[in-house]
């Protein structure tokens, strides 16, 4: 399998038969001859851009999952997605979860691994917000995450925001403590490639492998023995 950071939270996946990108809005990116499956989990301008559409000009092996919040035109290779359902196609099998926030989650079957993208699924924990609303917030993260419990994630993607200052690693702690996934890819950190590295350090005791980024277009392989 191979993993390639495309920019901030946007990453193509390859496995044998598939290519996987998620969350495209910037950054140079190569299609495959593969089958190519397009993911965005909700449509803020940091996670959606339609000129992923225009891909299908070049590919016409290509098929778009999109949460429902983003308005494109119907089409055979284009699937709308709410929370909390079930999609097989092209011997794959996805499910949605919910957000903290706008859209959806995706947890994705793909030649024998499970993916987990979060989206913009995370503990906001921001320093403006009232008491009531930190508290709010955190039981709509955990009451996410526990509908989550019991899936083998072999890798997650999951944020790990600097802008929520000293508070930016407790989601994915977090989730890493409630799942186990056996590997861990920080994401929605723009050019605060650093941050990677923190979050490492702050959950050093967990068996999950955590993956450090310093570069756009930064390549991360996995053999089936690490795996």
């Amino acid at each position: 399998m191979k993993i390639e950071y495309i920019y901030h939270s946007g990453f193509s996946v390859e496995t044998d038969d598939y290519f996987l990108v998620f969350d495209y809005y910037k950054g140079n990116i190569n299609l495959s001859n593969k089958k190519n499956i397009i993911f965005s989990s909700h449509g803020h301008d940091d996670h959606f851009n339609p000129e992923i559409f225009q891909w299908s000009k070049r590919q016409p092996d290509i098929s778009y999952i999109l949460s429902s919040d983003i308005k494109a035109k119907s089409s055979l290779n284009t699937y709308i997605m709410n929370p909390y359902e079930l999609l097989n196609i092209h011997g794959i099998t996805i499910k949605s979860f919910g957000s903290t926030d706008l859209g959806l989650s995706f947890l994705v079957k793909v030649d024998s691994k499970t993916i987990f993208f979060a989206g913009d699924l995370n503990w906001w924990h921001w320093d403006d917000d009232s008491e009531d609303e930190k508290l709010l917030m955190e039981k709509s993260f955990k009451d996410e995450i526990s509908k989550i419990k019991g899936e083998s994630i072999d890798i997650a993607f999951f944020p790990v925001d600097p802008r929520l200052k000293d508070s930016f690693y407790i989601g994915g702690e977090y989730f890493i403590k409630e799942l186990n996934p056996k590997v861990f890819i920080p994401m929605h950190f723009g050019d605060n490639f650093e941050t990677t590295t923190y979050f490492k350090q702050k959950v050093s005791y967990s068996s999950s492998q955590v993956i450090e980024i310093y570069k756009r277009n930064q390549i991360i392989e996995f053999t089936e023995k690490t795996n």
